[in-house]
């Protein structure tokens, strides 16, 4: 498994509001095995945590984060036991209010994580995309079955088959924001306060509810998604795929 400077993921907390904090602003906050590794764990920590009552997710710099760092992906041998694999699981089961906050590029996982998300908020510039097909593989995360959900068939289908980008305003009309800030960060982590404040049990009971009818059917859809993923990274088409992606790069 890949290594991590430990500051490459910031983690704060102030009263009850825990931040998580993507820092790899060189590298739009592409996301190593290492760095899922320590999100993983840290969430799974805030669970159990009674002294934490919601978490937001953020990046630093101009980029919410750029996905997967491709590099660290080609390197590695990706299993259903890879710590990608382990914070996907983290996510879908985290039962405490889990925030967002977006400016810039939001690529691949940094879409696909949002809809396991109960608030999310968004800068004027936040450009989304979920190149999946585009790389020669699949949605993860469960976007497969969430995203339809929320934006409708035809729609989801457009936006994972062509890989086109979409911009704050789409994703708010889409559902997938609540709304777009100038400061995200610092309105999420308003209402991450006010949501603290609340009567703790109500809080985990009614997220527990809002997700009980799909949580089951969404982890099965997460786990299928997670094969056919790690047999498409092995594949000719995948890697293709990958080195004409890289190539595109260091010629912009």
């Amino acid at each position: 498994m890949s290594e991590i400077d430990m500051s490459e993921i910031l983690i704060d907390q102030v009263d009850q509001v825990l931040t998580i904090t993507l820092n790899r602003p060189e590298k739009k906050n592409a996301i190593t095995q290492g760095m899922y590794s320590t999100l993983a764990s840290t969430l799974n920590n805030a669970a159990g945590d009674f002294g934490i009552r919601a978490v937001v997710i953020s990046g630093n710099g101009k980029a919410f984060t750029a996905g997967n760092d491709i590099l660290d992906f080609m390197n590695e041998e990706i299993t259903l036991s890879s710590p990608v694999f382990h914070f996907l699981k983290a996510l879908h089961d985290f039962p405490k209010p889990l925030l967002a906050a977006v400016q810039g590029n939001a690529v691949g996982i940094g879409t696909t994580l949002l809809l396991h998300c109960d608030l999310v908020y968004a800068a004027p510039d936040a450009l989304f995309q979920m190149p999946f097909v585009t790389l020669g593989l699949v949605p993860e995360a469960g976007s497969s079955i969430l995203f339809p959900r929320l934006v409708g068939h035809a729609k989801a289908s457009e936006i994972f088959l062509t890989g086109r980008n979409f911009q704050a305003q789409e994703a708010l009309t889409m559902g997938l924001l609540n709304g777009i800030e100038e400061n995200p960060v610092q309105r999420a982590i308003e209402v991450a306060q006010i949501i603290a404040h609340q009567p703790p049990n109500a809080v985990l009971n009614t997220k527990a509810l809002l997700k009980s009818a799909s949580h089951i059917a969404i982890e099965n859809v997460m786990l299928a998604e997670g094969e056919m993923f790690r047999i498409a990274l092995q594949s000719d088409e995948t890697q293709g795929a990958f080195m004409k992606f890289m190539s595109s790069r260091l010629k912009g």
